[in-house]
């Protein structure tokens, strides 16, 4: 599967775009802040239909315009195009569709064109705290695991619920046992779940992501991921049970899988305190192209790739090889942006890789011949 054509109209900085792609490497380069990203941006929304750097949908329509549309025509195995629409009007329910048949649930998408997103902002998964590091496996596993994503959902209304009756029997000074029991009930299996998912994924992602590791870094450093859970060592019944007198305190659920969290560990130490910029960047992007990876044996196909400004932080040689590495037949479709038009072309005048170069500025695209 790849993306022949994406059409913009009123999105971000774009007032419109029309683009066709090559089915291996397409690369944006131009000056920072002209709508590289944006355009990564797009084609990450066709996919999980919402932005990767934005929350609020309607932040993303152009200045003074009522709406924005995103559309992307994906070839696979040479059918007839799929068509994937967005169209989000200012203080409107975001329409999202696929050949023009509107879907009831947006989680019924996700999956459906996988995508691997590589971006500056990864650099949260290490330095920020744990809800980033759940999101990221939450969001890999939900896109091959229908189940996975139902029961996530599921646990996190229930979490919802006890959290706010946590909160009025505090507040009025009340404890309603039976109703806790209920909201309990509601979380133990799809923590269950959720934990078990989670311990059986890493399992077989860990040594994936290792490998690519090692490939980017020359086998110069060892590095792992560690699943710290308190499903670990003991039961979700037992957990909730044995922390209501604490969470009765605090008004929220102390205990559960929404508290897991994933230690990234290079040379047996934290990535965060002990990683130089370099190593962190490495190990990011291999984390990423496990992600592909696993997700292609999964799914049957290649998933599309997104690298945002990739190469800051890698000296050419390793990016040279990053290029030649996603241009081996493993790898499907590319999507790099870059700030040096000359580095790009140097790179692909080395390697003989079916590509096209856009030139990028102030919201207009254009491809290099």
């Amino acid at each position: 599967m790849f993306l022949q054509r994406l059409t913009l109209t009123n999105f971000k900085n774009y007032t419109s775009a029309d683009l066709s792609f090559s089915e291996k490497i397409n690369c944006f380069v131009g000056d920072n802040g002209v709508g590289k990203t944006n355009l990564l941006d797009a084609i990450y929304y066709l996919s999980f239909c919402k932005s990767y750097f934005n929350s609020q949908d309607m932040q993303n329509i152009r200045h003074e315009e009522e709406f924005f549309a995103i559309h992307g025509h994906y070839l696979r195995n040479g059918d007839q195009p799929d068509v994937v629409s967005c169209l989000q009007r200012r203080n409107q329910k975001k329409q999202f569709r696929l050949n023009k048949k509107e879907y009831d649930r947006l989680a019924d998408h996700i999956g459906l064109i996988p995508l691997v997103m590589v971006s500056p902002s990864d650099a949260d998964l290490i330095n920020l705290g744990s809800e980033e590091r759940r999101k990221y496996i939450d969001g890999v596993i939900s896109q091959f695991d229908k189940l996975y994503l139902d029961n996530l959902l599921n646990y996190n209304k229930a979490l919802q619920q006890r959290n706010s009756l946590l909160r009025q029997m505090a507040e009025t000074n009340t404890y309603q046992a039976s109703v806790l029991e209920m909201w309990d009930h509601q979380m133990v299996n799809p923590g269950k779940e959720i934990h078990q998912r989670r311990s059986s994924f890493l399992e077989r992602f860990i040594p994936l992501f290792q490998q690519f590791f090692e490939f980017i870094s020359e086998g110069k450093e060892k590095v792992d991921i560690v699943y710290e859970s308190q499903l670990n060592n003991n039961g979700p019944e037992e957990l909730l049970k044995n922390s209501v007198s604490r969470d009765l305190a605090l008004r929220f659920t102390t205990t559960g899988i929404h508290k897991d969290d994933l230690v990234f560990a290079i040379g047996g130490f934290p990535v965060k305190k002990f990683g130089s910029q370099g190593q962190q960047k490495s190990f990011l992007v291999a984390l990423k192209l496990a992600q592909f990876e696993f997700t292609r044996r999964i799914k049957g196909y290649k998933p599309v790739l997104l690298f945002d400004d990739v190469f800051d932080k890698l000296d050419e040689k390793r990016a040279g090889q990053l290029i030649k590495l996603v241009g081996e037949d493993n790898f499907g479709q590319v999507f790099i942006t870059d700030t040096h038009f000359e580095r790009i072309k140097q790179i692909f005048n080395q390697l003989s890789i079916d590509h096209r170069i856009f030139h990028i500025h102030n919201g207009l695209a254009a491809e290099v011949k």
